[in-house]
């Protein structure tokens, strides 16, 4: 199966150069987007990661509190989920699969707006993002999870939460893997299109942590890193950083295949 891929923007931000890029660029700031990513084909529809919070205030003082004013997350209007899906004719209730990677608030906070979804989460990353901590993590769990998104998982959405192994199929078409690198939680889908296969991930932020194979600042582990890199290279014809604002210039209108 053949699917259609596009990405739109949830949100923009600015942080200090050593998060992107291990131990460099310690006196430039990189900018990033937040994207949504839209997978459509044979009646069916997907997005990978659901967008920030309608709310930014606690994110950002957390952000602020590290990065100043300047890292903040802002939105426009149009860049809020379902303004952006709706602008394309798509509402909540039409999404069949919601991807998730990783468990963080500005990927996971708005997954009890779609209630006809599958909610597909590394079954690692639920583990150890969230159940069962391997060692303390530097971001509290409500800033992963909010209060109303776990409570949707765990009662109303409960039969729709399908936990991914490290090497799963979600539907005939797309597939993914377990990434690591930035969280636990962090997963690679893998999308088959006319233009061969799209890789999606938050594994690293820039186009230059693969292409150049710079360590992602901001990481876990560098063995995962290597790792990971590789075989995105290996297996993707095309890679979508989850954090790139390049995305949008190699790719005109949002439009990966």
């Amino acid at each position: 199966m053949s699917f259609h891929v596009r990405v739109l923007k949830m949100g923009e931000c600015e942080v200090a150069g050593p998060e992107v890029y291990w131990m460099s660029h310690w006196h430039e700031w990189v900018k990033l987007y937040f994207w949504m990513v839209l997978i459509q084909g044979d009646g069916i529809t997907a997005i990978i990661n659901t967008g920030p919070p309608d709310d930014l205030g606690e994110l950002n003082a957390r952000w602020s509190a590290t990065f100043g004013e300047r890292g903040k997350l802002v939105r426009a209007e149009d860049e809020r989920p379902l303004a952006a899906l709706g602008a394309l004719g798509i509402r909540p209730e039409d999404v069949d699969y919601v991807l998730i990677t990783p468990l963080q608030i500005y990927a996971t906070a708005n997954i009890q707006l779609f209630k006809n979804a599958q909610v597909c989460i590394s079954k690692r990353g639920w583990i150890e993002d969230f159940h069962a901590e391997k060692f303390p993590l530097h971001v509290p769990r409500h800033l992963r999870l909010s209060d109303e998104t776990l409570r949707y998982l765990l009662f109303e959405g409960r039969e729709r939460l399908r936990l991914v192994e490290d090497e799963d199929e979600i539907i005939p078409g797309i597939r993914c893997f377990w990434a690591g690198v930035h969280h636990r939680s962090s997963m690679c889908y893998i999308i088959e299109t006319a233009r061969g296969r799209v890789a999606v991930s938050d594994c690293v932020f820039k186009y230059d942590n693969l292409e150049q194979m710079i360590p992602l600042g901001i990481q876990e582990s560098m063995e995962e890193f290597y790792r990971t890199c590789r075989r995105i290279k290996r297996e993707a014809d095309i890679f979508i950083p989850l954090y790139e604002p390049e995305v949008a210039r190699r790719h005109p209108q949002g439009i990966i295949a």
